[in-house]
């Protein structure tokens, strides 16, 4: 038995994005398009600096949308695509899911979502908030005649979760001890006390946004990236390629 194992340490490991392969990950955007922009292409330039290689992804974590000021352009940047170098991979957070459930005529979570940060999506595709905290049922057509279509079409398009060698790409974490093809969607975007206190080995490391921390959080088992762009002006993009791994912050003061 190793001394990590006596002290319930699981055994070192070394993690890596296959051969041929460069990734870039940001969680948790909340509509600062400010910080997207400059950090996108950050992005583009720390890529071209590392040089040529086969592949790139760029995975957005979630939660792209609300509390920020400018969620219909944050949409508007990923629906005209070609910002990214390669392939871009969009996941659906926890406030995707409550404003696609209102798309959908399901208002029951619609005051809960204006609360926190619909109001401000609102705000960006040049709707009043107020009359709707009383009357939700009118949000579904009031979204629909505000969203372009491409926005909307993006918001479907999203994924659960994305695998890229050792790592998996998801919003909020996992279910410790769920096999990884049969997790919940709920979890996936809403999980916090169960998956960030577990010391499990989950067999990947799992990249997620959903909780801010105010540094990028390495774990054995775990990367969290929500540097909380909305309200401390850093929105934060984690990069690997091989066993390497680095950050990139677009940082204004917090608005």
């Amino acid at each position: 038995m190793t001394f990590r194992h006596l002290l319930g340490l699981p055994p070192t490991q070394r993690y890596r994005v296959p051969p041929g392969m460069r990734v870039y990950a940001i969680a948790d955007v909340h509509g600062r398009a400010d910080l997207l922009r400059p950090l996108l292409g950050w992005i583009a330039q720390d890529n071209a600096k590392r040089g040529p290689i086969g592949q790139v992804h760029v995975v957005f974590l979630g939660d792209l949308i609300d509390r920020g000021p400018a969620s219909a352009a944050v949409l508007e940047i990923l629906a005209r695509g070609g910002e990214t170098p390669g392939a871009s991979y969009l996941l659906r957070g926890n406030h995707e899911e409550m404003l696609l459930a209102i798309l959908d005529g399901e208002t029951d979570s619609a005051s809960a979502w204006l609360a926190h940060g619909g109001a401000e999506t609102l705000e960006s595709y040049g709707i009043d908030p107020a009359p709707y905290f009383d009357d939700v049922e009118a949000l579904p057509a009031a979204l629909y005649a505000a969203m372009p279509g491409s926005h909307i079409a993006v918001l479907h398009a999203m994924l659960g979760q994305v695998r890229i060698g050792d790592y998996l790409f998801v919003h909020a974490g996992i279910r410790p001890g769920v096999p990884l093809d049969t997790q919940e969607g709920r979890d996936l975007r809403w999980i916090r006390k169960e998956f960030l206190n577990s010391r499990a080995d989950h067999g990947v490391v799992v990249v997620h946004g959903h909780t801010i921390a105010p540094t990028v959080q390495f774990r054995h088992n775990r990367i969290g990236i929500d540097t909380g762009a909305y309200r401390t002006g850093r929105l934060t993009a984690l990069g690997l390629e091989g066993e390497a791994r680095w950050t990139l912050t677009s940082r204004l003061d917090a608005a």
